[in-house]
């Protein structure tokens, strides 16, 4: 299974599946980082590991709602003109800081995509998904290390 091969792989595991899970495959890496961290693996390599894999993945999903928006709305969201301008006007209100939860199950994933759809700077969407990934994958890397203390 994939926990295999993660396990085996080590960080080129830990960065594929870290990439992955930030695109619509639906898959987590928090126990693989959770797990490589109390294995004793070092955990700023997997942080930066993680972090990495995670953002790409996310910024995949970007490229994917940049260049592939029009058919994406067109033909799986059905948004009317109007519906979509107002989607637009509040998240470019509000969608920059909001990048920071990419990294929440289920709702992060659209997140990152509607942003290339809405064309946000690249370098805005980079800060906040970075942001975000880096919390999260520190917080569990903080947790697991605490737990192996115990």
């Amino acid at each position: 299974m994939i926990e295999d091969v993660v396990f085996h792989s080590g960080y080129l595991g830990l960065f594929i599946v870290s990439f992955l899970a930030a695109t619509f495959i639906p898959l987590g890496s928090e126990i693989f980082v959770a797990a490589m961290t109390l294995s004793g693996s070092n955990p700023w390599a997997i942080f930066a590991t993680a972090t990495t894999g995670n953002t790409l993945g996310a910024a995949t999903n970007y490229y994917v709602g940049k260049y592939g928006a029009n058919f994406i709305f067109s033909r799986y969201l059905k948004v009317d003109s109007e519906k979509r301008q107002n989607i637009e006007r509040m998240y470019q209100k509000w969608g920059s800081p909001i990048l920071f939860f990419s990294w929440v199950p289920v709702v992060g994933d659209p997140l990152t995509m509607v942003a290339g759809g809405f064309n946000l700077n690249l370098y805005i969407f980079t800060f906040w998904v970075i942001l975000g990934k880096a919390f999260r994958y520190a917080l569990v890397i903080m947790t697991a290390e605490t737990f192996s203390m115990i």
